[in-house]
């Protein structure tokens, strides 16, 4: 939300003493020859003007700040807000609001996402990198991505498979799928466009400069099963992914699976967020990913990401999740907050599968964090 800055003082006014010489002479210059220097028409009274002293010297003005209360107001009547925060607060609109959503989110689940992918919680009344306006009203409360996430998959789909033919696909392609509905990542397809367009980049150059362009051959990364399922042609390969999972939903890898299946039961989900339609005209690109997934490391997935990565900052991305809403209709008011939640819940589901893969496989990928410039764009 576009805050004006404090008030400052302006240049240097402190008085200027009045030179005796000049009055003398302005004196003179009226016939006065016995006048002194300039004094005050009257003696001082101590009590003429109120002392400053423990007063308020600056001014804060919020821009359609009248919201802002509005928005606490919901928040309070939402159980998401309490008096006695508003004190704690300082009575700041912006950090209650902010401070309301948090305490809904749980400071476990807070620290547990913010070890694993860093987003950034904002309420304004403009979006996009112009700051265009909402309709009369309106805020919009967006999460944007600062740095993404990190998965190691391919040695826990190798478990999968040993445990039973085809639950590593049926893990693998459930979990990306429900992604899908509710963020942004990058996976093998993604890795696999780029290559695409590398290929047509490369056969458009000129002959002589052709050997100079290096193929990542994303292909040859998928592991076997995701390279068998690509060929899978049934139309009910959702539903048979769905009961091969909830068949060993009690079996060795139970906290894996039931993960992806709490992921994939929230992405079904019906909130009142924003569409990337939009935001057509507001952003230059769509949202950051949240997640990179791939199956080892330094394959050719992460190689295909490292070098996209680096143009992700070259313009405005739209955040990763955004939702419109007027703060004093209470209705829409619920149904952003309920947005955020399914968001916040499926972000949490992803970070605790994330890091008991970790833990299971003795993975220390996650230290190592793929947190360089070109990597955390936002």
């Amino acid at each position: 939300m576009p805050r004006i800055p404090l008030a400052r003082r302006g240049a240097d006014q402190r008085p200027v003493p009045i030179s005796r010489a000049r009055g003398t002479n302005i004196a003179r210059a009226h016939g006065n020859p016995a006048a002194t220097a300039v004094e005050t028409l009257a003696p001082a009274f101590v009590q003429a003007l109120p002392s400053l002293e423990g007063q308020t010297t600056v001014y804060s003005h919020e821009v359609n700040g009248e919201m802002l209360f509005e928005l606490c107001a919901a928040l309070v009547r939402t159980d998401l807000g309490t008096p006695e925060l508003w004190n704690e607060c300082g009575e700041d609109p912006l950090v209650f609001a902010r401070r309301s959503i948090l305490n809904r989110i749980g400071t476990k689940t807070f620290e547990l996402v913010e070890r694993n992918i860093e987003y950034h919680l904002e309420v304004a009344d403009v979006v996009g990198p112009d700051n265009a306006g909402l309709g009369t009203g309106q805020l919009a409360l967006s999460i944007s991505c600062g740095g993404c996430g990190y998965l190691k998959i391919g040695q826990a789909l190798r478990g999968l498979e040993a445990e039973a033919e085809g639950l590593g696909a049926a893990f693998y392609w459930t979990l990306i799928h429900s992604l899908y509905r509710v963020l942004r990542i990058y996976d093998h397809s993604d890795a696999q466009m780029y290559e695409e367009a590398l290929i047509e980049y490369a056969e458009e150059d000129e002959p002589a400069n052709r050997d100079q362009y290096e193929f990542p051959e994303v292909e040859k990364a998928l592991p076997e099963c995701i390279r068998k399922s690509l060929k899978h042609e049934s139309e009910h390969w959702r539903l048979d992914y769905r009961r091969l999972l909830s068949h060993h939903s009690r079996g060795r890898y139970q906290k894996w699976i039931r993960h992806v299946q709490a992921i994939a039961k929230l992405s079904r989900m019906r909130t009142r967020s924003a569409q990337r339609n939009d935001f057509e005209g507001y952003y230059d690109g769509p949202p950051l990913p949240a997640l990179l997934i791939v199956f080892e490391e330094h394959d050719a997935i992460a190689a295909c990401f490292d070098e996209e990565s680096q143009h992700m900052l070259e313009g405005s991305s739209e955040p990763a999740f955004c939702a419109v809403f007027s703060p004093d209709d209470e209705e829409q008011c619920s149904a952003a907050m309920r947005a955020v939640e399914r968001f916040v819940l499926v972000n949490r589901e992803l970070c605790q599968l994330i890091e008991e893969i970790q833990k299971e496989k003795g993975d220390e990928g996650r230290d190592c964090h793929r947190g360089d410039a070109s990597f955390r764009a936002a």
